[in-house]
């Protein structure tokens, strides 16, 4: 998982065939450039550029190229089927055409990916020669194909340990510094990530990524990323059906997602200081477990009372907040997948965004649709607040009332963030329910492009 490598990409362009990505409206005057047999069989089947379709030229030898329709769609997943639709093992050079090469490059090396880890792949991708410099597509795709490798990963080969054995590897590779706390430390510095790990055999840590660009200076923008790392949720005492935890592996979706947004920040050598916490637990069902109406103390010395165990993500969440708060960063993030309420409210593909600052989520929010990963911003509203009181504790960590989950898990947090730190909460789904092109059925990432460019546009330019 740490070694991306890419089977689908072609040592040289030595037998690679050529491959026309074409959008309707040029279609008239690209029949125009080929052989008359090639267009009158692109003629004859019907094509019309439309997107996703796809056909294979005749030629003397076999084959003579190939044809992608694009239609209006000028996503990367435009040309996610490349991969596995083309002949397998084949080589192909896309030729320039009304749109961008790393898009496609994109999109071609995500339509490639396959989890692989237990079963081998029966069928050899479709091959891709380079056309110009790809890094920063590459990196992305590197970068996704690790946040679906770590999703994809079952719970029994990726426990607490093992997530966080892989942060401090990707840390350490590329200089940061790792700090990883566990038992005793663990209760005294993060104790609500202590009260849910204290369920399972297996030990709860938190590790610490800190890492300097290699032009960033003591002073440069500081980014602060949480992530939750439940490695697997029974629901603890109050056990989800058996149904609702055949997915329970993914929710440690959220601590994927920040280790691949700085291995990005990482690749790019992009010159700010960046923080990444990651709680890696188990919520697990024993004699030590965590229970119903149990009160635990917070890392800030907040009370919080357990309505529920199964909402244990916000609490592995707010220690790790409240700690990163104490650094006054330039921008606080978390990633998790934290409530069915989000999935409700938005859909799978949506992610929702909570935001305390309006620039920062416009930006977001503007980079999210430039860059075709979908987000929607929710309100913190304040007036449902009240719902997570209790009479006993400063807080109850879950509503009193059914509506609306989404946002008071977000209202939870907020309690956790210094209210002058501008924060972002991503409540992800971090899943493809069904395969779409470039996106395989199973673990996903979810807007980090598009949080990599707001990072970048917002405190790198602020250097300038």
């Amino acid at each position: 998982m740490l070694d991306q490598t890419f089977d689908c990409l072609a040592d040289s362009s030595e037998g690679a065939w050529p491959l026309y990505a074409i959008r309707p409206d040029g279609l008239a005057g690209f029949l125009d450039t080929l052989p008359a047999p090639q267009a009158a069989f692109l003629t004859g089947q019907g094509f019309a550029a439309k997107a996703q379709e796809l056909i294979v030229l005749p030629g003397p030898e076999g084959i003579a190229g190939a044809v992608l329709g694009l239609g209006s769609d000028r996503s990367p997943f435009a040309f996610g089927g490349l991969a596995t639709r083309l002949p397998a093992a084949s080589a192909w050079q896309i030729q320039p055409g009304d749109f961008a090469m790393d898009q496609a490059t994109l999109g071609f090396c995500l339509g490639a990916y396959r989890y692989t880890a237990f079963k081998a792949h029966e069928r050899a991708p479709a091959r891709l020669v380079l056309t110009g410099d790809q890094h920063a597509a590459l990196s992305q795709a590197a970068a996704m194909g690790m946040v679906r490798d770590l999703i994809n990963t079952p719970s029994n080969a990726l426990g607490p340990v093992e997530l966080g054995d892989f942060a401090a590897a990707l840390g350490a590779r590329h200089g940061a510094a790792v700090t990883i706390v566990e038992g005793a430390d663990l209760e005294r510095l993060y104790p609500t990530v202590a009260a849910v790990a204290r369920g399972s055999a297996r030990p709860g840590r938190v590790v610490t990524l800190r890492w300097r660009g290699s032009q960033a200076t003591e002073t440069s923008p500081l980014l602060s990323l949480c992530g939750k790392g439940v490695c697997f949720d029974s629901g603890g005492y109050d056990l989800k059906p058996s149904a609702g935890m055949l997915r329970m592996k993914k929710d440690m979706g959220g601590a994927a997602h920040v280790l691949g947004l700085m291995r990005m920040i990482m690749d790019a050598d992009l010159p700010l200081r960046v923080t990444t916490r990651i709680g890696c637990v188990e919520n697990a069902v024993s004699g030590s477990a965590m229970r119903p109406l149990d009160i635990v103390r917070t890392r800030s010395g907040l009370t919080v009372e357990i309505g529920n165990t199964d909402a244990e993500g916000r609490l592995v969440l707010c220690d790790l907040l409240s700690e990163a708060s104490d650094e006054s960063p330039a921008l606080l993030l978390d990633c998790a997948t934290l409530t069915g309420a989000a999935r409700v409210a938005v859909g799978p593909d949506l992610v929702p965004v909570f935001c305390n600052d309006d620039a920062w989520s416009d930006n977001l929010l503007q980079f999210a649709t430039m860059m075709h990963e979908p987000m929607w911003r929710l309100p913190l509203w304040e007036g449902y607040a009240a719902w997570l009181k209790s009479p006993i504790a400063d807080l109850n960590n879950v509503s009193s009332q059914p509506q609306a989950g989404a946002i008071t898990a977000a209202l939870f947090l907020k309690h956790f963030v210094t209210t002058t730190i501008p924060w972002i909460h991503l409540d992800l789904y971090a899943w493809n329910d069904q395969a779409r092109p470039g996106r395989p059925a199973g673990g996903e990432s979810q807007g980090l492009r598009a949080i990599f460019a707001t990072v970048k546009a917002r405190l790198c330019a602020s250097q300038g």
